[in-house]
């Protein structure tokens, strides 16, 4: 058992692509907790999908030894978390569970928008923040002018930052002194009461759910029966253990600890990311505080493509909300696709893996609808509703006034990129609300936006205007009055509700045109004409023509009268026309992906 003074809990969060990935190998590899020969770059990112996009999706902790300069033995646990603003729930449980934050900015491009968001995350949790510049071998690295910002933008005493090369492996050992000196140790509950917060679990399909812990009193040991408190279930203890990397087995989990309880709990719903666990012989007096509840902002409806697969995909989403808890969802149908389920997600980064995840991990085969936000709309009768499904949205007669959710979108960009991002901005509906330069080559631009206009394509254009170099960052403000439309999509004739889709009437138009083009690439060519219409109401706004497969019937005609062949030829068009009308259009999972590309894919 590890003294709390010589524990230390922190994690390390940065803007996206600032190297904490790079920077938790080198410490595990000095660590020495794994042979060279295991060992390979972004270790503790587990799932392909992170290794193949580059990125950090799950926060992953593991528990290091190091002896300090002075001969002293210390365990330090930490946490390894993503950098994308869609994944910035993760974070905020990794801070959480820690007493201390590396904030990490990279030399060469300074402080960005994540980095200040971060910041903010750490200090509403009163964390020791620790600055941290990486990447100090690149050639454009600038560290004078980085330590500037870090004064300027961040409030935090430039010369205590410690300047590393995750890279290279220079400056480690000065981290790992800072890590003991100047993040605290634990303190433990006086009460001496068992407590243990949920920050994380997973599903492992021999032992049941293994939930991740942060031990904030007491102790835990195999064979000690546990209770839920939020759910009020109990279970006796199996095995416990922290994490190096794998799973390894220990005595007990004690005050200060992170690691993980396995108690053979498989009922999935008995588990609450942000529940407190207590010993069931003596309860601790009250739960702990818990995370903040997550606020989906992009909706999508999810359907397996074989509707006998209902209950496997809710038994899948079931075991990857386990591990993802930032994701929401509930039952829903559709005429066209059967039963499925409408969930929210935090951001298109979001969605994307989720759909990534569910087909990788749980060999599921599913359609997602086109995305929309959840939208504030007044009915002639006084009533108020939310919507964010097309498939709920009254008609429009009985509508008095429709709102949707704004953001407050903070813009990081070199100065030279100004024009054209502040163009895209307006574009996207957005009103400025505040510029400010942070130094002569770095702007911060505020706009208040409609979140619906960030879902599709502002993202990749931001980045491809400013190569790159733009940073992006956003909070919900609110909602504002809009003039909201649902758009149609009909093919020959009939609506086909998975592809309808609530728009801004402004946007209508252009929207409802590029989903019928996308549509008539996907669709495959019949032996008669297909129609593809988009329609507000009663009025097609936009139409595409799939065009028929044509047999040549005058091909056994070797001239003779022309009314012969006029007849052939009337024949075949009411053939046509009556196979136009039993015949049905089958729609491809293509079809459905399609709609959710941009212009621009």
């Amino acid at each position: 058992m590890t003294d709390l003074l010589h524990i230390r809990n922190f994690c390390i969060v940065a803007h996206i692509d600032h190297g904490k990935s790079t920077l938790s190998d080198r410490l595990i590899q000095k660590a020495q907790i794994i042979d060279d020969r295991k060992f390979q770059n972004q270790i503790l990112d587990s799932m392909d999908i992170e290794r193949e996009r580059g990125i950090t999706i799950k926060s992953q902790a593991v528990t290091i030894p190091y002896t300090a300069k002075d001969g002293k033995k210390y365990k330090l646990n930490f946490v390894d978390t993503p950098g994308h603003v869609d994944f910035s729930y993760e974070v905020s449980r990794a801070i959480a569970s820690c007493e201390g934050a590396l904030l990490l900015v990279d030399a060469a491009q300074g402080v960005e928008s994540q980095t200040l968001s971060n910041l903010f995350l750490a200090m509403e949790h009163d964390l020791e923040i620790v600055p941290v510049i990486n990447k100090i071998d690149l050639p454009a690295a600038d560290i004078p002018a980085v330590k500037q910002q870090i004064d300027h933008d961040l409030g935090l005493d430039p010369d205590s930052a410690v300047l590393v090369s995750a890279k290279n492996g220079i400056g480690i050992d000065d981290l790992f002194e800072a890590i003991v000196q100047r993040i605290p140790s634990p303190v433990a509950d006086p009460s001496g009461k068992t407590k243990a917060l949920i920050f994380d679990c997973h599903y492992d399909s021999y032992r049941g759910v293994i939930v991740h812990v942060r031990m904030f009193g007491g102790s835990i040991k195999p064979g000690q029966t546990i209770r839920f408190m939020n759910t009020e279930t109990e279970y006796r203890v199996e095995n416990v253990g922290i994490f190096r990397l794998k799973l390894e087995e220990t005595d007990s989990l004690n005050a200060g600890d992170v690691g993980y309880i396995i108690a053979g709990v498989k009922t999935v719903s008995d588990i609450n990311v942000g529940d407190t666990i207590t010993l069931a012989n003596d309860p601790a007096d009250e739960p702990l505080g818990g995370f903040r509840e997550v606020k989906p902002v992009v909706f999508s409806s999810i359907y397996p493509i074989d509707s006998n697969d209902y209950e496997e995909l809710k038994e899948s989403m079931d075991k990857l909300k386990l591990n993802d808890s930032s994701l929401i969802f509930e039952k829903d149908s559709s005429l066209a696709l059967g039963h499925g389920f409408r969930c929210g997600f935090l951001g298109l980064l979001h969605l994307e893996i989720v759909q990534e995840r569910l087909e990788r991990d749980f060999n599921q085969a599913v359609i997602f609808t086109a995305p929309s936000v959840r939208y504030a709309i007044t009915l002639t009768n006084g009533e108020e509703k939310f919507i964010d499904n097309p498939a709920d949205y009254p008609e429009q007669n009985k509508i008095i006034n429709a709102k949707e959710p704004y953001i407050k979108a903070s813009i990081i960009t070199p100065a030279t990129y100004l024009g054209s991002i502040m163009a895209l901005c307006a574009e996207k509906r957005g009103v400025q609300t505040n510029m400010h330069y942070l130094d002569q080559k770095r702007v911060e631009i505020v706009y208040e936006m409609p979140l619906a206009e960030v879902l599709f394509d502002f993202y990749d254009r931001l980045k491809s205007y400013s190569h790159g170099y733009a940073s992006f960052d956003y909070e919900v403000l609110g909602y504002q009055d809009t003039e909201l439309v649902k758009i149609d999509i009909l093919i020959n004739g009939k609506s086909v509700d998975a592809l309808s889709q609530l728009s801004y009437k402004g946007n209508a138009y252009d929207r409802a045109r590029h989903v019928c083009q996308q549509l008539k690439n996907e669709i495959s060519r019949q032996q008669f004409k297909i129609a593809i219409q988009g329609a507000i109401g009663s009025q097609i706004i936009a139409r595409e023509t799939v065009n028929a497969l044509r047999k040549d019937v005058l091909a056994k005609c070797y001239g003779g009268d022309i009314t012969r062949k006029r007849k052939l030829l009337e024949k075949q068009k009411e053939g046509k026309k009556r196979m136009k009308m039993v015949g049905d259009v089958e729609l491809p999972q293509s079809a459905f992906l399609a709609v959710l590309k941009t212009n621009d894919n």
